[in-house]
């Protein structure tokens, strides 16, 4: 079963408190799955690691064999991708979490859109910090 995924994390100072939200749709569009939760202190490409993550762990739940997944940080989508190095060593254990997760599919895809292409991801994770 195909997945469409669209995911976001943030922080209030970089590093500060953070969120991430998750957007699962099935191949006819519809949402099957949101959450925001707040995942303590952290950087934003931290956050933007861990929405990654819980998507994969719900998609798997879910019965999701093909992910496409949709991330507005270009910076994420290009380490996922190999064009760029993870060099920082907690984005590297998470890149190495993400991985193993990843194997567990038969295609995952990470593709980088603008911001406002990812509003319903975006405001989960203000949302998320707003209320914390």
């Amino acid at each position: 079963m195909k997945l469409i995924v669209y995911t976001d994390g943030g922080a209030r100072g970089n590093p500060g408190p953070a969120a991430i939200g998750v957007v699962i749709r099935d191949s006819s569009g519809k949402i099957i799955k949101k959450e925001k939760r707040c995942i303590g202190d952290a950087t934003n490409n931290f956050a933007e690691y861990q929405a990654v993550i819980h998507a994969l762990e719900h998609a798997k739940e879910l019965g999701g064999t093909e992910l496409e997944f949709f991330l507005d940080s270009e910076l994420v989508v290009k380490q996922l991708n190999g064009e760029y190095r993870v060099r920082d060593a907690g984005l590297a254990a998470q890149f190495l979490k993400l991985h193993n997760l990843r194997t567990q599919f038969k295609k995952t895809t990470f593709k980088h859109v603008r911001r406002e292409n990812n509003k319903e991801a975006d405001a989960l994770v203000n949302e998320a910090l707003d209320k914390r």
